[in-house]
């Protein structure tokens, strides 16, 4: 019988880093911390000026808990100093710039050193080995590549682990069918409700999603819940894990969700310093295990180092379990600022994809509208039947979704039951609500 090799002995050994103790960590973390806050006030206008308004200096910098002296950075930030403003180094140091789409305003523009790259690759071969992807395996990149950081992010990842990449990119859904039947990747990499939408599409050529080659699936850019998880699982029969990661403080790869347990993403604390604040106070800090607003510190990067950069993820730190040095982020429940305001009750989408996903009949496919036709606000939640769903049963599901909406969020909406394949599906980040007030 072969004997499966230890992890260490693998080809790609686990980097001295990820199994260091906590102490270890924290140690590495203060003296990093030290050198990157003074390495932004130094290089960067922006910092020094809200350093200097706020009266604090990287020498008062002494201990991790005085990272809380600082500003917050803010979205806000990058636009204003839009495009190098924050850029540390000069140009011809930067090796790479990546960009949001700028759909909700002037986009938030990224610089990468070389060093700032392998970095980012080093990182997220991290959480794909994590999440089981092996050295050797063919890996299907549906991630979108260009400025959004996903595509070529993911790609450096699978190329760093020693795995073939398939760049197929986002969209084009019937040839991402072919190229998986032909291929045959043991892994694929996108958002989940893109790996849905291409799960929905080979049922419909009447391909059993099962059948494929695909092991596991690496998903992120947007929330998601244990219901999704568990929805995808079982329509592939595959692990399905969770990749973490924003533009502005790295791009996916800051952490990644373990295999063996499911259990949220370790962030890789050795580069990045995270701290829970309060949504709505933003100058109380949260210990670790209270749900807040997560905030990331960038320990290692040169081109656009973060200070206190505010993520607006909705999260609560944890005790590390597979990499125990490193903590864990639980499952994102949404964005402070996604979140709904609906007659003084808060609502986040992932809480409507939690309960629905809970009533027979009804598909993972959901938009939120929010119309005010008199003085108050109302929610209209759009969701598709299954296929197998008759008009009877839609009927009863929408009842049962409103009544469960209404006890389990506090919040009265309309339910409405819409066909099949109706409502827009997504190559990247979905789009869940549409604020329809203003029209």
């Amino acid at each position: 019988m072969t004997q499966t090799a230890p992890e260490t002995e693998l080809p790609n050994p686990l980097d001295p880093e990820e199994t260091m103790s906590r102490d270890q960590i924290e140690s590495l973390q203060l003296t990093r911390l030290q050198e990157t806050v003074a390495y932004a006030y130094d290089r960067v206008p922006l910092y020094r000026e809200k350093y200097d308004a706020a009266g604090v200096h990287p020498s008062d910098l002494k201990e991790l808990a005085d990272l809380a002296k600082f500003p917050f950075t803010e979205k806000e930030d990058l636009r204003k100093t839009y495009p190098f403003g924050m850029f540390a180094v000069p140009q011809q140091q930067v090796a790479r710039i990546h960009a949001s789409s700028g759909t909700t305003g002037r986009a938030t523009v990224v610089g990468y050193t070389q060093q700032d790259l392998d970095d980012w690759a080093k990182l997220g071969a991290r959480c794909l080995r994590l999440s089981g992807v092996k050295p050797g395996w063919k890996v299907h990149n549906a991630y979108g590549y260009g400025l959004f950081t996903g595509g070529l992010g993911a790609h450096a990842a699978a190329e760093r682990l020693g795995t073939t990449v398939i760049p197929m990119s986002g969209g084009q859904t019937e040839k991402q069918i072919t190229l998986i039947q032909d291929f045959a990747p043991d892994a694929i990499l996108c958002t989940p409700t893109y790996l849905l939408t291409i799960g929905d599409a080979m049922q419909r050529q009447g391909i059993d999603p099962r059948s494929t080659s695909l092991k596991v699936a690496v998903l992120g850019a947007e929330p998601w819940t244990q219901e999704m998880r568990h929805e995808l699982e079982v329509m592939f029969d595959i692990d399905a894990c969770d990749i973490y990661g924003l533009s502005e403080v790295m791009g996916p790869g800051v952490a990644g969700e373990s295999n063996q347990t499911k259990d949220g993403s370790h962030i890789w604390e050795d580069h990045f310093r995270p701290e829970i604040i309060d949504a709505f106070d933003p100058s109380k800090a949260l210990g670790d295990g209270e749900p807040g607003e997560l905030v990331f510190t960038s320990l290692t990067k040169q081109a656009l180092p973060i200070i206190r950069y505010r993520t607006h993820d909705l999260t609560r730190l944890l005790p590390g379990t597979a990499r125990p040095g490193h903590r864990r982020m639980g499952r994102i429940t949404g964005r402070s600022d996604d979140m709904i305001i609906l007659r003084g009750v808060n609502l986040f989408p992932s809480q409507i994809e939690e309960l629905a996903l809970k009533v027979a009949g009804l598909s993972p496919h959901f938009q939120l509208e929010i119309t005010r036709p008199g003085r108050m606000d109302e929610l209209a939640v759009k969701i598709e039947r299954r296929a197998d769903c008759t008009s009877d049963r839609a009927i009863a599901a929408a009842a049962e979704l409103q009544k469960a909406i209404k006890i389990n969020v506090g919040s009265s909406c309309r339910i409405d039951v819409v066909d099949p394949e109706s409502l827009p599906r997504s190559v990247g980040k979905l789009r869940r609500i549409y604020d329809l007030r203003d029209k």
